[in-house]
Parts: structure tokens; C-alpha cells; sequence
């Protein structure tokens, strides 16, 4: 049991990290994340071995960052712990790096449930079905929190270009095919 954890965190600890630091933005936090869920997992991996143990772990680092949010929100913050979200800690140099930290910057801002639908379909490439799986949601629920961040990324006007235009979006899923009835 203990060599299949372990060959499980060396072999996907890296992916795990990685849709980790896009869910939270931090790479610290992050990494306690991973920590936090791995154990939770390793508790329960005579069970979670059988079953898939990557989707299990990806959800149990998504409920921990909602709930870390959630305890987030309930903390007040005093003023000067706030970042200064005008200035730029270190220049860009140049404008495709700019970009992607402005569209990064504005994913972070997104409320906690939409900003996971876009990194589990746009970063995972998982169907709706797969992240309301992973959410426990309705898929009716995912498509419509992606429908609000993507209209929140469109919205944006650090997003347009120069004739005042969104910028180009990613190509809409195709819808599934419905069989004749």
C-alpha cells in the first residue's frame, strides 16, 4: 500500500501542483494545497487506490481551496495587508507577457467556483460532465458559471483591444450530438 502512494505522488505530484497553483494562484499556497489533500488521501488509499486516484486527489485539492476560501472570507483584513492591484511587482518584457498576466490577474479576481470551471476545462480539459463530477454540481451549474466568467473576461477592458473589441475567446464547445429519436 505505502510504495503505491508513494509511486502515485512521485509519478502525478507534479500535475497535482501544477492544477493546484492555476486554482489559487500562489504557488505557496499551492503547495499546502497538495500537501493538505495528499493527506487526506493517504488516509483513505486502500479505497481511493482501487477507484481513480487522480480525480479524487484533484477533488480533494479543489474542496480544500474552497474551504480555505471560505474561512478567507469570514477573516476581516486590515487595509495595509491588501495588495495594490495597480502596481506591477516586476516589469513585463513584452506585450504577450503582459497579456497573459492581465487575463492571470483577472482569473484570480474571479469568484472561487468560476475561476475552478475554467481551470478544470480550459486547463484539465475536462467536459462539463467530468467538472460537475469533480464539483459535485449540476452540469447546468458548470456551464452556467463559465458562461459568467468568460462574459467577465470579455467585459474587461484591460481585455479589449485597441478599436475597443474583446480580445479573441477561446472557440465554444460543440454541443453534443443528440441521437434521432
Amino acid at each position: 500500500m505505502e510504495a503505491s502512494f508513494e509511486d502515485f505522488v512521485r509519478t502525478r505530484g507534479p500535475a497535482l501542483l501544477r492544477y493546484a497553483h492555476l486554482v489559487c494562484g500562489d504557488g505557496h499556497q499551492a503547495h499546502d494545497l497538495v500537501q493538505d489533500a495528499l493527506v487526506k488521501v493517504h488516509r483513505r488509499w486502500s479505497v481511493v487506490e482501487v477507484a481513480a486516484p487522480f480525480a479524487y486527489t484533484r477533488r480533494a485539492i479543489t474542496n480544500e481551496y474552497l474551504s480555505w476560501r471560505r474561512r478567507l472570507r469570514s477573516r476581516e483584513l486590515p487595509a495595509a495587508s491588501l495588495p495594490d492591484a495597480g502596481r506591477r511587482v516586476t516589469p513585463a518584457p513584452d506585450d504577450e507577457l503582459a497579456d497573459r498576466e492581465l487575463v492571470w490577474g483577472v482569473v484570480r479576481g474571479l469568484p472561487r467556483r468560476q475561476r475552478v470551471v475554467l481551470v478544470l476545462r480550459y486547463y484539465e480539459d475536462l467536459s462539463d460532465r467530468d467538472i460537475a463530477e469533480v464539483l459535485g454540481v449540476a452540469e447546468s451549474t458548470v456551464r452556467s458559471q463559465a458562461a459568467r466568467a468568460l462574459a467577465t473576461l470579455r467585459d474587461h477592458p484591460g481585455l479589449r483591444d485597441d478599436t475597443g473589441s474583446a480580445l479573441a475567446a477561446p472557440a465554444p464547445r460543440p454541443l453534443p450530438r443528440r441521437s434521432p429519436r
